[in-house]
């Protein structure tokens, strides 16, 4: 994968998911549900990955480290997605990484082909990112080149890239994944039970 690093956001407190346990931690058909973007993301070729951990951060980091991942402390996980984001940004920026590949922790059904096909369609001489859509509508896995990273490490506030995204200056390519899995994400009990069989 031409040295990108994957970067996993799963420092939340997750508190509209509810119960006692860590939202990476939560099952997800038999699994922790972290442990389900990790192996998109190794499915999709994709070998030095970064997990950003916050609330719970000590209750999870096994689950990282067996699923291949190494995990990143975000202290200032409270302050919303982006924290997360530039601690992951970071982390990649200083093994040399010429991109990330960023998807949530909490998007059990994302497919590694995914992941593969817009880490395939990067061109850094002409996009600052790739984003994936599915029924015409963008969203995860979303490849940063480096030369956005700087930009990432203003960003504040609970919007992650969205900003980022959405500025003119920033130059987007945008792949089609329809039928690669799905890019839901799980923030309440109701959005876990749609997502098993027969939800």
């Amino acid at each position: 994968m031409s040295g990108v690093v994957g970067v996993v956001l799963a420092a939340g407190a997750g508190t509209r998911l509810g119960g006692a346990v860590p939202k990476p931690a939560v099952p997800f058909r038999g699994r922790p549900l972290l442990t389900w973007p990790l192996a998109a993301l190794a499915t999709g070729g994709v070998e030095d990955v970064v997990v950003v951990l916050g609330a719970g951060a000590d209750a999870v980091a096994t689950d990282v480290e067996r699923g291949g991942g190494t995990v990143v402390v975000c202290a200032a996980w409270r302050e919303g997605l982006s924290a997360s984001l530039r601690a992951g940004v970071q982390a990649a920026a200083a093994r040399g990484a010429p991109a990330v590949v960023v998807v949530l922790g909490d998007q059990p059904l994302l497919d590694g082909a995914a992941v593969a096909r817009v880490v395939a369609a990067r061109d850094p001489g002409r996009a600052d990112a790739v984003r994936a859509t599915y029924d015409g509508v963008p969203g995860h896995p979303t490849v940063l080149e480096s030369s956005t990273f700087g930009r990432v490490a203003a960003l504040r506030g609970d919007a992650g890239a969205r900003e980022l995204l959405r500025d003119a200056a920033t130059r987007i390519r945008l792949v089609a994944c329809d039928g690669l899995g799905r890019p839901d994400d799980v923030d309440t009990p109701q959005d876990l039970a749609r997502l098993e069989p027969g939800g």
